[in-house]
């Protein structure tokens, strides 16, 4: 397939309107969180157990990929595991670890509130040649690794902004 020529845009408007994905994508999270009768953290740490399919993530990962401490993990799977949506298991190859796991049947409920919506992207995708999808990949790929870096940032309190100058 070959890629469709596309109107001109420049950094500042991508960003504009990357800031306007980003901001409904907040919304959406929260309205799915509800919905699923959870927050949006634990949403998001679910969506790391579900992404991570046959090759069970430990708690250290998910902290890890969530960019959360270990303790406040173990929160999220505390309240995950009293409602029902993953379980922790040992690791068979070191027993002090655990695994985190998603129950069957709360997956489903899960994925079938994004399935129409990812269907939806991967028409849109479908528009773009292979080249292009490989660029936007690996656009987000990077762009994550700056939004990981400025939280850091932020979290540090390099970044404050009571600070002269900020």
């Amino acid at each position: 397939m070959e890629g469709k020529t596309r109107p001109p845009a420049t950094a500042g408007e991508a960003i504009s309107r990357m800031d306007h994905y980003v901001a409904l994508g907040l919304i959406g999270q929260q309205e799915v969180a509800q919905l699923l009768g959870l927050n949006v953290t634990d949403l998001t740490c679910l969506g790391h157990v579900l992404g991570a399919g046959d090759e069970p993530l430990s708690a250290g990962d998910l902290a890890a990929l969530a960019n959360l401490t270990t303790g406040a993990v173990t929160g999220v799977l505390n309240r995950l595991e009293r409602s029902g949506y993953a379980k922790r298991q040992p690791d068979p190859a070191d027993r002090r670890r655990v695994r985190v796991v998603a129950d069957p049947v709360a997956a489903q409920r899960v994925v079938a509130m994004y399935a129409p919506f990812y269907d939806r992207l991967a028409a849109l995708f479908a528009e773009y040649s292979p080249e292009e999808v490989a660029v936007i990949a690996d656009w987000f790929a990077r762009a994550t690794a700056e939004a990981r870096a400025h939280l850091d940032r932020l979290r540090s309190g390099e970044l404050d902004p009571a600070a002269p100058g900020a």
